[in-house]
């Protein structure tokens, strides 16, 4: 098989003539098909009904006898505290449970640090000029969407199969006290499926930043979201940082979105002592408890750690054959062809395409005409804008497997004719 490249300028004119009227087949089809986010499907939220049949009078009481239907308990149930803290091998003081979104309580976390300050004593962020944030890249749409609401420059920090180019974040962190932060999902990261390597983690633990006021906003999003036999490792971050003092540079956040139901889980924070005291009486302002009710219905549902990680092969088990048929379909369509690569995640919820530069907009404009509906290009980008055009996030949890083998061979015919087209004005 020739690649693309290998082509003489009318056999790509020849190609592209039959990737189209392959194009306008699929187009008559009249698909409906839905890639946009890494949401689970109704078969995989199924897995979790049960939890909805224990009986309402069994979740009254916490173990130390709080009615959890009143106020009290500003922190959560230590049930479920105790639980998220052997999960994520911490203690129970370093965890603050929130309510079903982890993505409210970054957001969250970022107000209060503009407005609020990160310690007893610390200038809040908006009284210190221009803020500038770190920001992996390819990386999660929403994190950058946050950062930009706020009126901070974001700084792009290319991804690696390790983590970010951590030389470019100590050159930054390390010399501007205006960059307050940075944004990370260290396991199976959105979109490309990386998990941080442990030289990574140590590295970030290890970090002096200019500002005292630093913090890395630790998107713990995919921990349990393994779908290969053998799940990746992830340094605890606490742990590395306790050989540096730097403990109170980390917020960790995670949430049960993807493990029980994406509108009803439960989220968790996690931080250093110092940190969860001084978040704990600005939460006392803001809110008397979250939804104890819901966190003590997953802590019963589950009862322990191993019981969540068997929820979790559930889980994988349907995840998997997903994003193989994903993964076979894409070699199948684009292999050899020297058009485009992508990763191969174990765990998460995404595929991270890379195509030829000047490719991703016009490929994903020509799935939506056919009835394919992907992530905006450029949107795993601060600003919305790949410097490339070339990255287009993949998510095949949502469609069904006939679904999915219908939208990737689309995608594929989309991105025959983008190179091709591409090429062309070359």
């Amino acid at each position: 098989m020739k690649t693309y490249q290998e082509l003489t300028k009318k056999e790509r004119k020849e190609e592209l003539e039959r990737q189209m009227a392959l194009y306008k087949a699929e187009q008559a089809r009249g698909y409906h098909l839905d890639m946009t986010r890494g949401k689970p499907d109704a078969t995989q939220l199924n897995l979790s009904m049960d939890m909805l049949l224990q009986n309402p009078y069994d979740l009254i009481y916490s173990r130390k006898g709080t009615d959890v239907r009143n106020y009290g308990e500003l922190a959560g149930v230590d049930e479920a505290k105790e639980l998220f803290a052997q999960l994520l091998g911490l203690k129970m003081e370093n965890i603050i449970m929130g309510g079903q979104s982890s993505l409210c309580l970054m957001y969250d976390m970022m107000i209060k640090a503009i407005v609020l300050g990160v310690y007893k004593g610390s200038k809040p962020w908006g009284q210190q000029g221009p803020l500038k944030f770190l920001c992996p890249a390819p990386g999660y749409d929403r994190h950058f969407r946050i950062t930009q609401e706020f009126g901070m420059e974001m700084i792009t920090i290319p991804m690696t199969p390790t983590g970010p180019d951590m030389d470019l974040v100590r050159k930054y962190a390390e010399s501007d006290p205006a960059v307050k932060g940075i944004w990370c999902v260290p396991k199976y990261s959105n979109p490309q499926g990386y998990t941080y390597s442990p030289e990574t983690v140590e590295a970030f633990a290890a970090l002096k930043p200019a500002a005292d006021d630093f913090r890395i906003f630790w998107d713990n999003a995919y921990f349990v979201h393994g779908f290969r036999d053998e799940d990746e490792y992830l340094e605890n971050i606490f742990d590395a940082c306790k050989k540096y003092g730097s403990e109170d540079m980390v917020y960790e956040f995670m949430s049960t979105s993807k493990v029980t139901f994406s509108g009803a889980g439960v989220a968790v924070f996690a931080a250093s002592r110092g940190n969860i005291e001084f978040l704990t009486k600005q939460m006392g302002v803001q809110t008397l408890g979250y939804d104890k009710i819901n966190q003590l219905r997953h802590v019963r549902y589950f009862k322990n750690v191993e019981g969540l990680k068997a929820h979790m092969r559930k889980q994988a088990d349907y995840l998997r054959p997903k994003f193989d048929v994903a993964l076979a379909g894409l070699q199948s369509g684009l292999g050899g062809l020297g058009i485009g690569e992508w990763t191969h995640p174990n765990g998460g919820y995404f595929i991270s395409f890379e195509g030829l530069p000047g490719t991703a907009k016009r490929c994903v404009e020509l799935c939506d005409a056919a009835g394919v509906k992907l992530t905006a290009a450029g949107s795993v980008y601060p600003y919305g804008i790949d410097p490339q055009d070339s990255n287009i996030r993949i998510a095949p949890s949502y469609p069904s497997t006939e679904q999915l083998y219908q939208s990737i061979n689309v995608f594929c015919i989309c991105q025959r004719i983008a190179a091709l087209e591409t090429m062309d004005k070359a």
